[in-house]
């Protein structure tokens, strides 16, 4: 190994992939189909770009297309002004992942790395245009920055190679899954499900129950929807930092992108941010609580509300108050009110609906 100026970890024990997945639908992080790498990076936690000469160079020449990327500079050669100035393994094998792709021939550039629950790990993800290639991609970045920081990269042309070999094979068809609802929130997803059929929905229209779990490791399993049900932004079943409010909200917001233009999407009162989002995506949104407290934001916004008052469901909409029933004991209020209104919201059950007692 040459003399670097700093210890560099031996590469083939420090960087270790943790997880790998291949997002195809609308996700965390983009509505575009990712590839997504947990690694754990050992003492390159401590070791940039900046600390080991040669390592910009070596990227630099093996891959010349690197000066169009512009990083967070957000011009070109930005990347590798952030290369000189010093950033770290996770983050360059992001970048790494984008250009041997596009070398193979893809038209790819979205990237994003974070760090992970403890110090030493990191969650990257990068677009790909198969999701095999990707997969590929992924692992050849890791072995080729391992490479630049021992100073032993000299080509990465066996790669593209690879690469262009994998993208002339038949990749994973596209999602083209089209359900009536998906239903996400850390709530009772179920319970929604069986309260919409027993109120009149054909057994036979599928609604997807989304763990938010699920939603952060693989994205959204169809491609479209008519309608979708966010029943909180309280999330248990992902890692802790994905639990902070506006990473949660962000997570469960992804039901969203799959509704169709002025299709539906149930939102709980308050959840303001929600709400633009899916107005921003020319969804039509409804609102509902669990008690009587709809603000004025709420009711300015929505299409419909549902809420409840002297311990029945009233829904309403522009030119109608209908009684959704009894709130019973035996099912969580949220399911009952979420799905009453989602039912409220299907034409032909609105029409049908028993005008609520003023």
């Amino acid at each position: 190994m040459p003399d670097t100026g700093a210890s560099v970890p031996s590469p083939e024990t420090e960087i270790r992939i943790a997880a790998l997945h291949s997002l195809r639908g609308a996700n965390f992080w983009s509505q575009r189909p990712v590839t997504r790498m947990d690694l754990i990076v050992g003492r390159y936690d401590d070791i940039s770009s900046a600390d080991v000469p040669g390592v910009r160079a070596a990227l630099e020449r093996a891959m010349p297309g690197l000066i169009e990327h512009r990083c967070s500079i957000g011009e070109r050669g930005g990347f590798l002004l952030r290369l000189r100035r010093g950033t770290y393994a996770p983050h360059i094998i992001e970048h790494v992942a984008l250009e041997l792709q596009a070398m193979a021939g893809c038209d790819v550039g979205y990237g994003k790395t974070r760090g992970g629950e403890t110090p030493g790990e990191y969650t990257l993800v990068f677009e790909h245009c198969h999701s095999n290639a990707g997969l590929r991609a992924a692992a050849l970045a890791l072995e080729v920055v391992q490479r630049a920081f021992a100073g032993t990269l000299d080509s990465v042309d066996d790669a593209v190679q690879e690469l262009t070999a994998l993208l002339a094979t038949p990749d994973a068809p596209p999602l083209r899954q089209r359900v009536l609802c998906g239903v996400t929130g850390g709530g009772p997803r179920h319970d929604t499900r069986a309260e919409m059929i027993r109120r009149g929905l054909s057994d036979a229209e599928l609604i997807v129950d989304v763990a938010p779990g699920y939603l952060l490791q693989a994205g959204l399993p169809y491609a479209r929807s008519d309608m979708a049900i966010i029943l909180d932004t309280t999330v248990s079943d992902v890692p802790d930092r994905y639990r902070e409010e506006d990473r949660a909200r962000q997570l469960v917001g992804v039901v969203a992108d799959a509704v169709k233009r002025n299709g539906v999407v149930v939102v709980p009162a308050k959840e303001w941010e929600l709400q633009d989002y899916a107005r921003e995506r020319d969804c039509r949104v409804v609102i509902f609580t669990t008690d009587a407290d709809i603000t004025r934001r709420d009711q300015r916004v929505s299409r419909a509300i549902a809420f409840v008052r002297d311990g029945r469901i009233i829904l309403e909409s522009f030119d109608r108050a209908c009684d959704g029933g009894v709130l019973r004991e035996d099912v969580p209020a949220v399911a009952q009110v979420a799905a009453a209104l989602a039912m409220f919201s299907i034409e032909e059950v609105e029409q049908t609906c028993t005008p609520a007692i003023p």
